[in-house]
């Protein structure tokens, strides 16, 4: 049999595991996860789906060009920038901590002052930072976990929250439009012979811009609700696990303007709005730092001696 120092280290390396890593620092980060595989896979079908009733139902067949290619532009823009803020959320660390770091040797090396109290996570064999919780999904403690979302088959963490906070802000401006465009396409096709306004029978078109309306009024209030929550969390400089778990106060909280610089990389820019600035989707240095042999410790709670 396996001591625990030796289960939580193959855990930590193997491919067949709950995350895809390695110990290369060109590893990226995914949850092997079944449901949130499906969520995520079923979030960019329904955003195609919008895609194509966009496309091909309202803007193709419509006869005002200016319309078309302003819409289409402002939709499809908007789009690209959803789905590539959900790719970053979900293959962006969201701050992992290194398993099976429980170790004497280990501890020593943070060089932690005499009565100072650490904490061993039991599950995953990792000493917990500070605001660190265990997700069970990943398998992880994660730094500043907010939760754990199957839609972008990630934990929103220290990490990635930018990138998720984008994709809702995209989501929600993306329903918006689309909402903007089917009321559009429905007053104008009742001024005007159905059989032109698509290059549909008129029932499908009916059917199609009916579900396309239902799924984006469903999405704004879903999207805006969590974009809010984000932002909330943000500025008040605490996480859903936090509040849920009644944690507040605990740590000196940082000014609202500061943490959200703080989130989104850096002074306000433009870069704020990008998926493409920021965190890396490759794992963070700091999962590479050579963890000390030793044996994991036993206690779940550890307290440096006086000297």
């Amino acid at each position: 049999m396996k001591s625990p120092v030796h289960r939580c280290r193959d855990v930590e390396h193997s491919r067949g595991q709950n995350v895809i890593t390695s110990s290369s620092a060109s590893a990226m980060w995914f949850i092997k996860d079944a449901c949130g595989i499906m969520c995520a896979v079923i979030t960019w079908l329904l955003v195609f789906y919008a895609e194509f009733v966009v496309l091909f139902v309202m803007l193709l067949p419509s006869k005002n060009l200016t319309y078309s290619i302003v819409n289409g532009t402002l939709f499809n823009t908007l789009t690209f920038l959803a789905l590539a803020s959900h790719l970053r959320a979900m293959c962006t660390d969201p701050g992992a901590v290194p398993k099976g770091n429980a170790t004497k040797e280990y501890i020593e090396s943070l060089q932690l002052k005499p009565g100072q109290v650490v904490y061993k996570c039991p599950k995953c064999c990792s000493i917990k930072p500070d605001r660190a919780h265990h997700c069970s999904v990943c398998k992880r403690c994660i730094r500043k976990m907010d939760h754990h979302c199957p839609w972008v088959n990630n934990c929103v963490g220290e990490n990635n929250q930018k990138y998720f906070v984008l994709f809702t802000m995209y989501i929600a401006l993306i329903s918006l439009h689309v909402l903007f465009m089917v009321v559009f396409h429905f007053l104008n096709c009742f001024e005007d012979d159905w059989t032109k306004c698509s290059s549909f029978s008129p029932p499908a078109t009916v059917i199609l811009l009916i579900l396309l309306c239902f799924e984006g009024l469903l999405f704004l209030i879903f999207t805006s609700v969590m974009f809010g929550t984000q932002v909330h969390s943000i500025c008040t400089d605490e996480t859903g696990i936090e509040r849920l778990k009644g944690e507040t106060g605990k740590w000196g909280k940082m000014p609202c303007w500061e943490a959200m610089q703080l989130a989104f990389g850096g002074p306000f820019s433009l870069s704020w709005c990008s998926p493409f600035t920021g965190v890396t989707c490759k794992r963070t240095p700091t999962e590479h730092v050579e963890v000390p042999l030793g044996e994991i410790i036993e206690e779940d709670v550890i307290e440096i001696p006086l000297e």
